[in-house]
């Protein structure tokens, strides 16, 4: 079911590409044929108004699109509705994301209806959007876009991170919700799982990138590929790519088991520190080339870099991860590790 699933939506990507000279412009054809395919609300049963399937079939899909660099709101938007879908509210169709306030005001009008304001930075395709879902301490809020003010932004790879303003917006429904216990840092490792599936694809493309490159540049009578040297170079990089793919599977199948904490800042760390390396050595690979506008690579390493530094750092993981072994000590260490 996996292997069909992600063909289709490879075969969506290659029939809609990404314009690279507007990465931050929603690639509405894409989205479209994702529609068609039915997996837009992959992840969330289909009970709760999802196409059904787990988080290994939405970590393959997000690893498909994330090495496409596809301009769609996808892990937003199925991260929206398992949200929705877990407080047990109405996932409304269309467009979704999600942002996490501790400011969020609620008050009633005039009118007496419920109105919310907040600011909300950094929200991924808020403009593109038909609804933001608002996490704010206990109470959750559904926001439609006709309600609230964007100033656009982007990160380093040029996709949406724009901020909300919220003013006296009226919340879909006419009111706000309460927080299920544990649903915000559920979001949270849930978003780390979906970043590392996107960075595994984004990897994977490096990486062909590289060797197609390789094999093509001519450097003293023979492509470049046949130095040494470089094959050494791709050869860490394909290695690092395993280890992003690892991190983003492992991380999956930990969320799915149960208490995933350790599990999850340990994949995020060596995800992390993969990226990296992968992003370094395929622009060693790639020479000057490689950093320019002209050139696909940078889809992939600037997205590499931006999603590493997305929902906590890599310092905020190790700590975690260091903190969490010193507290199990040397009796529980083991079973950290092997639950892990």
């Amino acid at each position: 079911m996996i292997d069909a699933l992600t063909g289709a939506v490879a075969d969506a990507c290659a029939r809609h590409t990404t314009d690279p000279d507007t990465p931050a412009e929603l690639n509405a054809p894409l989205w479209e044929a994702l529609d068609q395919i039915g997996v837009l609300g992959l992840g969330v049963d289909e009970e709760k108004g999802g196409s059904g399937g787990g988080l290994e079939e939405l970590v393959a899909v997000l690893g498909v699109l994330g090495e496409n660099a596809a301009a769609v709101p996808f892990a937003e938007t199925g991260l929206a509705a398992w949200i929705l879908a877990e407080a047990g509210v109405q996932v409304p169709e269309g467009r979704l994301t999600v942002a996490v306030s501790d400011g969020l005001e609620v008050a009633t009008g005039t009118d007496g209806t419920v109105e919310v304001s907040a600011t909300l930075p950094r929200v991924p395709w808020g403009e593109a959007a038909e609804h933001v879902v608002v996490l704010s301490g206990t109470t959750l809020a559904v926001v439609a876009r006709d309600q609230y003010q964007v100033t656009s932004a982007q990160n380093m790879a040029g996709e949406p991170r724009d901020t909300l303003v919220l003013a006296g917006a009226r919340p879909v429904g006419g009111q706000t919700w309460p927080v299920p216990a544990g649903l915000t840092q559920a979001h949270e490792q849930r978003l780390s799982v979906l970043r590392m599936a996107q960075m595994a694809g984004a990897a994977r493309r490096a990486l062909d990138l590289s060797v197609h490159y390789a094999s093509e540049r001519q450097q003293f009578g023979r492509s470049i590929d046949r130095f040494q040297s470089v094959q050494h170079q791709l050869a860490s990089l394909a290695s690092e790519v395993l280890v992003c793919r690892t991190a983003a599977k492992s991380a999956s199948l930990a969320l799915t088991r149960g208490d995933a904490t350790f599990a999850l800042a340990a994949a995020r760390v060596a995800a992390a520190q993969a990226a990296g390396v992968v992003a370094k050595l395929a622009h060693q690979v790639h020479g000057a080339i490689g950093f320019t506008e002209e050139h696909t690579l940078r889809l992939s390493t600037t997205r590499l870099w931006a999603w590493r530094d997305e929902n906590g750092s890599v310092h905020q993981h190790a700590s975690l991860v260091g903190q969490q072994a010193l507290d199990a000590g040397p009796d529980s260490l083991w079973d950290l590790l092997v639950r892990a």
